[in-house]
Formats: C-alpha cells, structure tokens, sequence
C-alpha cells in the first residue's frame, strides 16, 4: 500500500473488497465474512494513519464512510467493529492476505492491494509484544473456527488474555454464539481463575455444556457487589450489596435461577428463624436456599442450613418441585471439615466461597498454556 490514501480511495477499496468477497460466499460464508471485516478495518486504520485527508474527517470518518458506502451490512457500527477487529488482532495479517491470494481477491483489489507495514504489525498500542505471543490464537485457526459473530463477542474485552481464554475454550467446545455469550455472562473466565482445579471445571463445562451452568461452584467472585474485602463487612450488608445487584447476583449463580423471598420466616418449635436468601431454579425446579456468612466455615453453618433446608422439603414444597437445595456462602473453608461435616447429610448440601475482590490470574495463565500447547496452539 503506497504511504498515503484518499477519502475517495478508502472507499473504493472497501467497496472492493466487499464486492469481491462476495462472490465467493458460497461455501465459505463465514470465513469470507470474517476476512472482509478485517481487511475493512485495515484499509480505516491505514487510512487514519497514513491518508492525506485524515485530518479533514477525524472523528466523523465512520460516519462519512457509512454514508458514502451505502452498503447494507457495513453500517456505521459495523465499521466501528471492524476497525476494532483489526486493531485487536493485527497479527493475523499474514493468513488474511493468503487466503485472499489462494481465491484470487488480492487481484480484485489491485488499487490498493494488502502489503506489510510497520502499522500491520503493532497492536493498537504501536507495539508488538513478543510477551503477549503466547496467549494469541493462530490465525489459521482463529479464522477457520471462529466465526465473526464468535469474535464479536470475544474481541470487547480489553484483557488479550482473557480474549485467548474465550478463543480456546470455544474451540475447544465447539460453543454456540449463544453458548458462548452465556459464558461470558457467567464470567467463566473469572470463576475458572477462582477454581482450585480449573481443568476439572473447564472439563465439566465443555462435557456438559448448558447443563453445566446448573451445578453449584466451588467458588464465586462477588466484585461487583463493590465492597471493600479489606474492610469488614457484616452479613446485613453483604445482603444488602446483593439485593442492590441483583441481577449480576443471580448471573453469577449460574441459569435459571430467579429471586423468591429475602429472610425468609420460618416457624421451627415454636420459634422464629430467618433465611438469608430464597432462590427458585426453573430448570430444575426446586428452591435453593442460601445462607450468607462472613467468616470461615463453621460446623454449626452446615447443620443451620440442614435444618432450612430440611424444613423447605416438609413444608414448602409445592407438587411438581424436586428436593431444595442448600448453599452456604462463607468466606474460606477448609475442604476437610467440610467433607466430614457434610458426610451423612443431606446430599443437597454445598458449601461454596465467595470473593468480593479478584485474584490474579497467575495459575489460570499457566493452566491455559498448558491447555493450549495440549490443543496444538
């Protein structure tokens, strides 16, 4: 590509280039659609760098180019995606540009051609870190795997490690565009970096697949209630932080779940007693009930909760429920006591931790590379 471009040019080629790709769709939509994006994004940012009007359009050059184009499907938020596309996966240059060889496109787009710079080569923030190498996809596989509703989703995040993450795991798992966005909502990425065994819940996960969102975690990360884990905090207000985030609440406890009743009063013999939390799963139709405690696990924890819960089985129960379910969210536990406390007791029983704050990503950075080197990547 010469150093300098046109308005007039920038659109000509990216109407190229879609004119091209087009002809070939048959038989290779995804793939096609996928290169189109990138190559539109790398004929704007060539443009932002490198065109002689640059300056002239500025922030309005989506908006002008939208307009100009005129081509359904390249709207101005499109455009504004496949800059991003671009931006975030600069390194698959290489592939693009032989694929477009091996079809015959380069040719079509004999204006202006795809050709190395230095711009093809950095991130977007003007450097190519040889560190970040390790957690990228190959190109190869990135494009054939991965279709560009797939990478839509995944390329929003900010983190290129958390990126590689939701790559492999989709590839390895062969995800749904919408198995994949439920993925994200859960925040599988944090919740596997949570995990004392990630590889056991990742292998659940792609084993079982939508079924897995049912099963109760090992841990779960509560960030966004947005407290301080520094500062202590007692039960009323970590219930209340979940009630003023409900939403994410129930998000993070996995599918299906849906809000019931908080404290909960429940008569026992004559006297009162009060459960922090009532969920209902719909899909496994039953009730979960949660209790909330801000310190270590406990014996007496496990046989309040086996009380509530055996009490939901006598008297709550309505025809069609299956058995309720108890979780106790505490802030550590010792999996020991934990396995001989529970020992005997209801099977319904789980004992779960929680994080307000995040942990770092060390150990899920080494068990991702290995995963990956294990895949070929």
């Amino acid at each position: 590509m010469s150093n300098v471009m046109t308005f007039d040019y920038l659109a000509k080629n990216i109407k190229n280039i879609h004119e091209a790709t087009s002809l070939y769709a048959k038989g290779a939509v995804n793939q096609l659609l996928t290169i189109r994006n990138w190559v539109i994004g790398y004929y704007i940012v060539e443009f932002e760098q490198n065109g002689q009007e640059r300056a002239k359009y500025g922030e309005n050059l989506l908006k002008d180019l939208a307009t100009r184009l005129s081509i359904k499907g390249l709207e101005l938020k499109q455009l504004y995606l496949c800059r991003m596309f671009y931006s975030r996966y600069p390194q698959i240059f290489s592939t693009v540009s032989r694929k477009l060889t091996s079809i015959g496109i380069q040719a079509a787009i004999h204006d202006n051609p795809l050709v190395i710079t230095e711009s093809s080569q950095t991130d977007n923030s003007g450097k190519f870190s040889t560190e970040s190498k390790k957690f990228e996809t190959p190109p190869d596989l990135l494009i054939s795997r991965l279709s560009f509703s797939h990478i839509r989703e995944i390329m929003v995040k900010e983190d290129p490690f958390e990126r590689f993450f939701y790559e492999v795991e989709c590839i390895k798992g062969t995800w749904s565009v919408r198995e994949l966005k439920r993925q994200i909502s859960t925040q599988l990425f944090f919740r596997a970096g949570l995990s004392q065994k990630p590889e056991l819940l990742l292998q659940k996960i792609q084993q079982e697949g939508i079924g897995a969102a049912l099963s109760v975690k090992d841990a779960y990360a509560l960030e966004f209630l947005g407290l301080n884990a520094r500062e202590e905090v007692d039960e009323s207000t970590l219930e209340q932080a979940i009630m003023d985030h409900l939403q994410e609440f129930l998000l993070e406890m996995g599918k299906g779940f849906c809000f019931e009743a908080r404290q909960k009063r429940i008569i026992i013999d004559d006297e009162y007693y009060f459960i922090d939390l009532v969920l209902y799963n719909r899909l496994l139709h039953c009730n979960v009930i949660v209790e909330l405690k801000v310190d270590k696990f406990r014996i007496e924890h496990a046989a309040q909760l086996n009380a509530y819960v055996s009490y939901y089985k006598d008297c709550e129960m309505a025809e069609g429920d299956n058995p309720p379910i108890g979780i106790l969210l505490c802030t550590e536990k010792g999996p020991k006591m934990v396995e001989y406390v529970l020992n005997g007791m209801d099977e319904h029983l789980f004992v779960s931790t929680y994080m307000l704050q995040l942990p770092d990503k060390k150990q899920l950075e080494e068990f991702l590379l290995q995963e990956a080197k294990e895949m070929g990547i």
